[in-house]
């Protein structure tokens, strides 16, 4: 019709439109989802209006003066899900739970976030009652968890998730367990049902953080952030989405070609917070050297199949895929195979039908910058492999890399102004929460060229860490203000409310052993007396409490920030 003049029929116009319209099942983009994007419209409003209040603003601030506030947290089992209540509750009393847009978990804080969002306005009420039911699970008796009825329950959830086909393992088993860990009974929750929390914006949107890892790799390798949230489960890296209710169905191409029933919640937890998910590498990682910070190692010390150049020589990753360097492959022996798959096996991983299957990597992806934000593995230089579209994708712990639920909120498109960075991490070293914070997380950004604040402590804190601090670089662009507060005892032994000494009585309440070997809050410890779980709440709300000035400070200082961007 081009060559000849002639005028086309209708219909050839509507079958051009509709070929040049893909219509997938799944999101691919780096902007936020349009869900989100209508959330945030309307938590703005509580926002703006808990602002005006807890600093009595003479007028109403516009949309462009608020604040973005991410509260990030970090794992530790039963310990990080009791302090996120507590820290919870102080941010209540503050009336500064409703300043705060985003709650971003790992590990054993997603158990905290998960029971509160089952309440579709558990932040405009008292937080007592889900206390109190938490402190009721964190001190019952667990051994019902090995009962024959227990069993049974188990083996026929097991086999129901089997027939609806997804591939079980025992993470899921773990998360059966966790069930029973924090319910009296069946939990029938789903993470897309917490959308009805977020309907007006009545409480902060949750994101649950996990790391996606590869066989024969250690985590420090191969590893992509996943986050998922009420709306949508992404990759951060490649920009793909699927809907929460589509996440474990099987896709390709971008279609859907088996819809699964949604995972109920637990199955969820057992793979946040998948503890049995650790390698010989990682476990190698936990040994601090004398006088260092703690070591990690990388399979690069392991022989390796690639013989030109060897890996611990390699390069710096390239920027284009033509500048990739020839490189002699030479198949790895049966010693070197048996080698690396004994320190990089792990003894379960939570599979889940990959949905990015049937994808390659189109050239000028490796140009993408959102896309090199999150390239950090060993993988990013060779794009034949790092999209060979495995069927499954093994998701664990997030821990097992950086303890820290921080990677999503450090995506550009949610804006984060204030993160209040909640560490639960403990050790026998006095510095330990921060040597997570400053020789991993910051130095991993820093890496990666991802605005991140500057971490520095003093020799007097390094030997004593105080219960707050700030950490911000006015001078770099997108760079968020960071509250750190460390699970620290420090004036609590003394004071049992701000300003409020204990006397001789009630000094007892303010001993906690958080360092020791024999600590009632160590990581694998599931069962609190009522008098440990009490004393560990009223910790972490005491050290909110205390810093109230600090906490306020930053965000006075954001929302300077936001006022001089708008001039």
């Amino acid at each position: 019709y081009s060559t000849t003049g002639e005028t086309p029929p209708a219909y050839l116009f509507y079958f051009q439109r509709t070929l040049e319209t893909v219509y997938l099942d799944m999101r691919f983009g780096f902007n936020l989802c349009s869900e989100e994007m209508a959330f945030l419209e309307k938590r703005k409003r509580y926002v703006a209006s808990a602002l005006k209040n807890v600093f009595h603003l003479p007028h109403d601030l516009q949309d462009q003066e608020v604040p973005v506030v991410a509260i990030i947290t970090t794992g530790g089992g039963l310990k990080s899900m009791t302090g996120l209540y507590g820290s919870l509750m102080g941010l209540k009393k503050l009336n500064l739970l409703d300043c705060v847009t985003y709650i971003s978990g790992l590990s054993g804080t997603t158990w905290t976030m998960a029971n509160l969002y089952r309440d579709a306005y558990w932040s405009q009420k008292d937080l007592d009652s889900h206390i109190g039911e938490a402190q009721k699970q964190a001190t019952k008796c667990k051994m019902g968890c090995f009962s024959m009825d227990r069993m049974k329950y188990y083996n026929k959830q097991l086999c129901q998730r089997k027939e609806e086909g997804y591939r079980t393992s025992f993470i899921d088993l773990w998360g059966l367990m966790i069930e029973y860990l924090l319910n009296d009974g069946k939990d029938p929750h789903k993470l897309s049902e917490q959308q009805e929390a977020l309907c007006d914006g009545q409480n902060p949107l949750p994101i649950y953080v996990s790391v996606c890892v590869r066989d024969s790799y250690s985590t420090n390798d191969f590893k992509e952030w996943v986050e998922f949230t009420p709306y949508e489960v992404g990759l951060l890296k490649y920009g793909a989405f699927v809907r929460t209710e589509h996440f474990g169905s099987e896709f390709f191409m971008g279609r859907l070609l088996k819809k699964l029933p949604e995972s109920r919640i637990c199955y969820l937890q057992g793979m946040w917070s998948s503890i049995f998910s650790v390698n010989l590498l990682q476990i190698w990682g936990l040994t601090p050297l004398a006088g260092q910070p703690e070591r990690s190692i990388s399979w690069q010390a392991v022989p390796s199949p690639v013989l030109s150049p060897p890996l611990d020589e390699e390069p710096a990753l390239p920027t284009r895929p033509h500048e990739l360097r020839t490189r002699l492959y030479t198949p790895p022996g049966p010693l070197s195979s048996a080698l690396r798959g004994a320190l990089t096996d792990r003894f379960s991983v939570a599979q889940h039908h990959n949905f990015l299957k049937g994808y390659q990597l189109h050239n000028s992806y490796m140009d993408n910058e959102h896309f090199c934000r999150w390239k950090d593995t060993v993988l990013d230089s060779r794009p034949n492999q790092l999209m060979q579209s495995p069927d499954q994708l093994g998701m664990i712990d997030a821990g097992f890399f950086i303890n820290t639920s921080s990677a999503p909120l450090l995506r550009p498109q949610r804006e984060v102004d204030v993160i209040i960075y909640l560490s639960y991490t403990t050790g026998s070293h006095t510095s330990k929460p921060f040597s997570v914070l400053q020789y991993k997380a910051c130095k991993y950004y820093s890496e990666q060229k991802i605005p991140f604040p500057t971490i520095s402590l003093t020799d007097e804190d390094k030997k004593n860490l105080k219960e707050c601090y700030i950490f911000q670089d006015s001078d770099l662009p997108g760079c968020p203000i960071v509250i750190f507060l460390p699970l620290v005892n420090d004036t609590f032994q003394e004071y049992k409310a701000p300003g409020v000494k204990r006397c001789c009585s009630e000094m007892e309440g303010g001993q906690l052993d958080l360092t020791s070997s024999c600590s009632p809050y160590c990581m694998f410890s599931v069962r609190y007396t009522d008098e440990n779980y009490s004393k560990l709440l009223n910790l972490s709300e005491y050290n909110i409490l205390n810093n109230s000035q600090m906490i306020m400070q930053a965000l006075q200082t954001a929302m300077q920030r936001r006022r001089q961007k708008m001039c």
